[in-house]
């Protein structure tokens, strides 16, 4: 039996980077951007506060780019604050390494397994698929669904009893498969 697993953002991740005002290491974005234009460069921030002290961080976007080099379609999403584009440039690797930040998704995301409960079938084929790049071990997943201590999942993949083509042990961000075995 095939059965779809889909793993799903619930909010913003924290972002995790010094604060300038203190010292804490925990931002939050809430999808607000700032938008300079200097003649015609165009610079774009996407602002982080601090959850500690409340101190503004800008995370550059845009750095003194022309501005017939930035679609508009991008440049209309900037002025309107668009929490899908925040989604989408905290997840960018560029973006992350020019700003030097990482991103802490605990308490971001939600497991969503369909509602059934399939315990009762011999063979459980499985397919796990992520809304977007989230970094979760494979054996937190599985445990959280059937119910189960990660202790008794890790010996269950030892025993062969669940079996998958990519490694159960370590964290996962794509998509993946695997199979349950009585």
């Amino acid at each position: 039996m095939l059965i779809h697993w889909a793993v799903v953002p619930t909010c913003l991740p924290v972002i995790l980077r010094r604060c300038h005002g203190c010292a804490s290491a925990r931002l939050r974005a809430d999808g607000k951007f700032r938008v300079n234009a200097n003649h015609k460069l165009l610079d774009a921030w996407l602002l982080a506060l601090c959850t500690a002290c409340g101190e503004t961080a800008k995370l550059t976007v845009l750095e003194r780019a022309p501005v017939r080099s930035v679609r508009p379609e991008l440049l209309d999403r900037l002025h309107h604050n668009d929490p899908g584009l925040a989604a989408e440039l905290l997840q960018d690797p560029v973006l992350g390494r020019r700003n030097r930040f990482t991103l802490d998704w605990d308490g971001a995301w939600r497991l969503d397994t369909g509602g059934t409960d399939h315990r009762d079938a011999e063979v459980l084929d499985v397919s796990v698929r992520f809304a977007a790049r989230i970094p979760v071990r494979p054996v937190r997943l599985i445990a959280e669904a059937c119910g189960l201590a990660r202790a008794e999942v890790e010996r269950l993949v030892a025993e062969g009893r669940i079996v998958s083509a990519v490694r159960l042990s370590g964290k996962l961000s794509g998509d993946f498969g695997f199979t349950m075995k009585p």
